[in-house]
């Protein structure tokens, strides 16, 4: 299993910062556009919430793919936790955890935890591939999510 963390610091209410993460509109705009990624089933817009799931499909080394996560945990305004439940991995869950660490300053650190089906052939392409492309997906996304936060 492989394990990926980012931390980014906003200018933003926490409260701020967790709802917009959450927000599957807000998420669609902050990916990289040319995975074409979109929300397809479970919650489509709007703010996804405990117990909730959201289906979204996207492209992935030139693979259109779906992936249906479900907020298995939800402490607003400090901690979401997202779960697959069908898609590509073998499986993955993803920590979405907020802290206030000044006057209108939140710390969002994302801990991302995957592994790859296929056995032998999957533990290298989480290494080789996986890993680095997961990291940037996530900081970009976290960057992106930044900008629209403190505009």
């Amino acid at each position: 299993m492989i394990e990926v963390t980012t931390e980014i610091t906003i200018h933003a209410s926490i409260e701020r910062c967790f709802d917009y993460a959450r927000d599957i509109d807000v998420h669609t705009q902050t990916v990289w556009q040319h995975t074409r990624e979109r929300a397809v089933a479970g919650v489509t817009t709007g703010r996804i919430g405990a117990g909730d799931t959201v289906t979204f499909q996207a492209t992935h080394f030139g693979v259109r793919q779906k992936l249906k996560s479900r907020i298995v945990q939800f402490e607003r305004p400090f901690l979401f936790v997202d779960q697959m439940e069908k898609g590509a991995f073998k499986s993955m869950r993803h920590e979405h955890h907020f802290s206030v660490i000044g006057d209108q300053m939140t710390c969002m650190r994302d801990t991302l935890r995957f592994e790859a089906p296929l056995g032998l052939l999957g533990w290298a392409t989480e290494r080789l591939v996986l890993k680095r492309y997961m990291q940037a997906f996530l900081e970009d996304r976290n960057r992106k999510l930044k900008d629209m936060l403190e505009q």
